[in-house]
């Protein structure tokens, strides 16, 4: 049995961050699956492990962690001697640059992707109604983000350099679901994005958790 125990659905966007993170590391790993539609994140089997409710959550021994990001983090740093090295700890100005573009993602790209996926995706599967001018307005702001990526790759072939890393990894989930709904024009418009985009997703890693969860 593996040591690393994740708690969370293969699909569900944050449990994908860190499932593609375990297998691009090396970690094995046993999925716990949560099933939210019967509340079990609600339990309080599961709230004292993530009081939010909220999934996924990582044990790794003594060691309870929850938020994907810095599950992703701490794993990238704990086996950093192990597959590929996501946070450059080897060159402090690589790693200062793996910071500030993994920073973007959480504070740039991911509140306007996130809503988006919402209204587009996650309330159809709940039978709720898209709200048009939420969507309208958030993806004027995500285009402006991906507008500056378009430049920046333009120059690097992945955000933090020439190199892949934890800040391009943290993108691949939400861009996973975009891409089934109309607005996947706004990466297929900005041939360098769509390019990086067509790189990160076809690593094993994430190839390998769509194969688990069936996709």
């Amino acid at each position: 049995m593996a040591a690393v125990k994740v708690y969370g659905l293969p699909l569900s966007t944050c449990t994908a961050r860190v499932l593609t993170c375990l297998i691009e590391k090396g970690v094995d790993y046993e999925l716990i699956p949560i099933d939210l539609s019967v509340g079990a994140h609600k339990q309080p089997a599961f709230l004292a492990k993530q009081p939010f409710g909220l999934v996924p959550v990582l044990e790794d021994g003594d060691v309870t962690l929850f938020e994907s990001r810095t599950i992703a983090s701490y794993v990238s740093y704990k086996y950093k001697d192990q597959g590929t090295d996501l946070l450059r700890l080897g060159n402090i100005n690589e790693t200062a640059l793996v910071g500030v573009w993994a920073e973007v993602e959480s504070q740039q790209y991911n509140p306007p992707i996130s809503t988006i996926v919402y209204e587009l995706v996650i309330k159809g599967m709940y039978g709720m109604t898209t709200d048009q001018a939420v969507v309208d307005a958030q993806s004027e702001k995500l285009g402006n983000v991906l507008d500056v990526y378009e430049a920046r790759l333009t120059e690097n072939k992945y955000l933090a350099r020439n190199f892949y890393s934890l800040a391009d990894q943290n993108h691949i989930p939400y861009i996973f679901f975009l891409m089934k709904t109309p607005l996947a024009s706004l990466i297929n418009s900005r041939p360098h994005v769509k390019a990086w985009w067509e790189d990160i997703s076809s690593r094993p890693s994430f190839q390998k958790v769509l194969a688990n969860a069936n996709v």
